[in-house]
């Protein structure tokens, strides 16, 4: 295959990934304005969050009662494998100057995936690119359109809307629990730490001590 189809290959890749994530944006709209947020401040974590796991983790938190610093803090600790995937992504996209910063906010797990699938540095750039596009513009749009739809409801706990945070957050990690025999493992640890920790502590931070189980994990 020459460059040129690997590219093409490589675009069709992160359209396709880049709708499907994206979508997703509109249970999150609808977790954000049930957790308490306003429409502008569920759009406002869209854009300059942008970590889907993190943004639900975050509002999760504040719908149970927790306060903003806990519930920053396990948003923060989960958007911290981003940081994992820049050290990786930074010899493949070789960006410079103030396009890393761009490029940085668009690196998590699904540009990530897409970039590393690809044969050739050519076209794992433009599966990046056009991943971190589709999903930014995608998952924005269906973030405001999820918001708005909820909050012209009244009140949305009313039909149940409160489970679509946790469960979204449960379907995106899902696939990957399902892969691997460790990170489930990793993963009853957790919860099981956090059930402890819910009667003792406020809400989000249960969610902080699960990170324990990482260390039980590093140490093995």
């Amino acid at each position: 295959m020459d460059q040129t189809t690997h590219r093409s290959a490589a675009i069709r890749d992160g359209l396709g990934v880049g709708l499907a994530v994206g979508l997703s944006g509109v249970a999150f709209g609808a977790a954000a304005v049930t957790a308490g947020l306003s429409v502008p401040q569920a759009c406002v974590l869209s854009l300059l969050a942008f970590t889907g796991a993190s943004q639900f983790a975050l509002t999760g938190a504040v719908g149970a009662g927790g306060d903003l610093l806990s519930a920053a803090s396990g948003a923060l600790l989960l958007g911290g494998r981003n940081t994992l995937y820049g050290l990786r992504m930074a010899d493949v996209l070789r960006v410079r100057g103030p396009r890393r910063l761009v490029a940085a906010h668009g690196v998590i797990d699904e540009t990530t995936a897409v970039a590393l699938a690809q044969p050739t540095p050519a076209a794992a750039r433009a599966g990046f690119t056009t991943t971190f596009a589709t999903i930014y513009i995608t998952w924005n749009l269906t973030t405001l359109a999820g918001a708005l739809g909820t909050s012209a409801l009244g009140d949305p706990a009313m039909l149940g809307l409160d489970v679509v945070g946790p469960a979204t957050f449960l379907a995106i990690l899902w696939p990957r629990l399902a892969a691997s025999a460790e990170l489930r493992r990793l993963a009853v640890g957790g919860m099981a730490i956090a059930l402890l920790a819910t009667p003792f502590f406020p809400p989000g931070v249960p969610v902080l001590l699960s990170a324990l189980a990482v260390l039980v994990v590093l140490v093995r």
